[in-house]
């Protein structure tokens, strides 16, 4: 319970003790052996030296009295450089403690959680994001981090090689509300298609697509890694696209937003939080197989090695802040309004403006 009476979410705390006693844990499992790497100097310099400078950051004054509650989603590859930042001890060196709360549920209830208190801030995909902020919850989006992670595979029996391919056939999802689902609406949008009438919609558990395939109910699948990776391997399977292709190269698909209280009773608390998040990105893209080292212990079924290579087929130099991010998120809120997510009416660059916040 909190200090209100309200039943807090289940909540991962990763102190830099846990963390170092998990690493000692994983280290026996040679799948795992990467722990035992140290970042490289060329890494390290890009990361901000932060090894370097840890004998001075650790005394840096708390901007936070208490520990600040970060909610994300512990399935998605796409947010090592949280649990990196643990490691590389970079919310200490922002002066925060920070609490993991892994959040599984909609995401009106992160966005409600977050913006009623039982979380501070949270990590997310723009393309499901942006319908709930719609409705007015009071979380502030500060900064882009990632770009990637969404694969679009057409089955070659079925003839689906390419985007032209796509109508009267049936696209499989794990959830019709998914990031992947409304970014390939738009993709079809783009080519002259109706995301709507050209194409079936189909919802299967994420790992029942690859059968749902093998027995033709789908043709093809549109979902994120790490779970859609498999058909990367998969011979009967063609990538059709991703979004990293095209125009999409450089536009974030994971945001960091922070509650409207936080930011009024303490920002400097949630620019620090959003600062160390930024850092932490940054440290990934220096150096992929810590990225992906760090992010192991949750995604136990996949080795270290396809970590790294998901990671390094993503985009990671993708970090918009201000003015960057509120076009980014602009452009994303017309592409919605084309497949009747958003509605038609809405101000792009108004809404845009009124759900994130400038904490440089």
């Amino acid at each position: 319970m909190d200090r209100g009476g309200r039943t807090r979410p289940a909540r991962l705390t990763l102190s830099r003790s846990t963390f170092r006693e998990s690493t000692r844990t994983m280290t026996a499992n040679p799948a795992l052996s990467l722990f035992r790497r140290p970042l490289s100097r060329r890494g390290l310099i890009a990361a901000g030296a932060v090894t370097l400078a840890a004998p001075f950051v650790l005394r840096r004054r708390a901007v936070a009295a208490e520990p600040l509650r970060l909610s994300w989603n512990a399935g998605a590859v796409c947010f090592s450089a949280v649990p990196l930042a643990f490691q590389l001890d970079l919310f200490k060196k922002h002066g925060l403690e920070v609490e993991l709360v892994n959040f599984t549920g909609s995401t009106d209830q992160l966005l409600e959680a977050i913006a009623t208190g039982k979380a501070d801030a949270g990590v997310g995909m723009a393309l499901r994001w942006l319908k709930p902020l719609e409705q007015g919850f009071d979380v502030k989006i500060s900064a882009g981090l990632h770009g990637g992670c969404m694969r679009l595979f057409g089955a070659k029996a079925a003839g689906v090689k390419t985007v032209l391919d796509l109508p009267g056939k049936v696209i499989g999802v794990s959830d019709m509300a998914s990031p992947s689902k409304n970014f390939f609406s738009v993709v079809l949008t783009k080519f002259g298609l109706d995301p709507n009438k050209d194409v079936e919609w189909r919802q299967f558990p994420a790992d029942l697509l690859g059968l749902a395939v093998e027995k033709g109910e789908i043709h093809a699948i549109a979902d994120g890694d790490p779970l859609v990776w498999s058909q990367t391997k998969n011979p009967q399977m063609v990538e059709i696209t991703n979004n990293v292709c095209g125009e999409f190269a450089t536009r974030t698909c994971c945001l960091v937003g922070v509650r409207g209280s936080l930011l009024r009773d303490n920002r400097p608390a949630a620019k620090a939080l959003t600062a160390a998040l930024i850092e932490a990105q940054h440290a990934a893209y220096a150096d992929l197989r810590a990225a992906a080292a760090a992010y192991a212990p949750f995604a136990p079924k996949f080795p270290v090695e396809e970590l790294e290579a998901m990671l390094r087929s993503h985009a990671h130099n993708v970090t918009p802040i201000g003015d960057e991010l509120r076009q980014q998120l602009a452009l994303y809120t017309d592409e919605l309004k084309s497949v009747s997510v958003i509605k038609r009416s809405t101000d792009s660059q108004r809404f845009a403006g009124r759900i994130t916040v400038d904490l440089a």
